[in-house]
């Protein structure tokens, strides 16, 4: 199975994308998935709204973002928390690439603040549901994220582990099912 995770913060040193980056290793060492990294910060992307529905369709310097997009079968979003949402360019993304039907979503979002992102959280399932993804209803906030991971994105707060398994045990396990054989559809 194939799963992306979207760093959505734009920020040169992100703190954000330090759990990103934890996440990334942590799937790599305890699954046999493949994980793709989409950082937002490696994609000039247009600013007006241009749906792109297939790799062929998509302009060729979009072309590799295009592919991960189409073959990712689940997604992780990190986003950090903007004005009480997710980052624009989370958005701008799933605009340019919508309609993720039947794919597994994992929502993780961090702050250096007491509240981890949590009013993103909030956000991000109404986008999920636009998507017609499938939410794992198990979601990884962040508080005080600069203290939890170093700039390498290692995790320095061993008392946030068990956070981390609980995320991974659910979304992992909603991923593979929701990957399962198709389901005929009745006519």
């Amino acid at each position: 199975m194939k799963i992306a995770i979207l760093s959505a913060s734009p920020r040169t040193n992100s703190v954000t994308h330090r759990v990103a980056v934890f996440l990334q290793n942590y799937l790599s060492a305890h699954t046999d998935h493949t994980i793709d990294m989409i950082d937002v910060r490696d994609y000039d992307m247009p600013h007006l709204q241009e749906v792109w529905t297939s790799v062929e369709t998509t302009p060729d310097p979009f072309k590799p973002l295009a592919e991960k997009m189409f073959s990712a079968d689940a997604f992780i979003m990190v986003t950090p928390e903007y004005n009480g949402s997710y980052a624009p360019g989370m958005k701008l993304i799933f605009d340019q690439f919508p309609k993720q039907s039947r794919k597994a979503f994992g929502i993780v979002t961090a702050s250096p603040g007491a509240m981890g992102g949590m009013r993103a959280t909030q956000q991000m399932q109404l986008l999920v549901a636009a998507l017609f993804g499938i939410l794992s209803p198990y979601m990884l906030v962040v508080p005080g994220v600069d203290k939890k991971f170093d700039e390498a994105g290692n995790l320095v707060d061993e008392n946030f582990q068990k956070a981390v398994d609980t995320f991974f045990r659910e979304f992992i396990w909603l991923a593979e099912s929701v990957k399962g054989e198709p389901v005929p559809v009745l006519n």
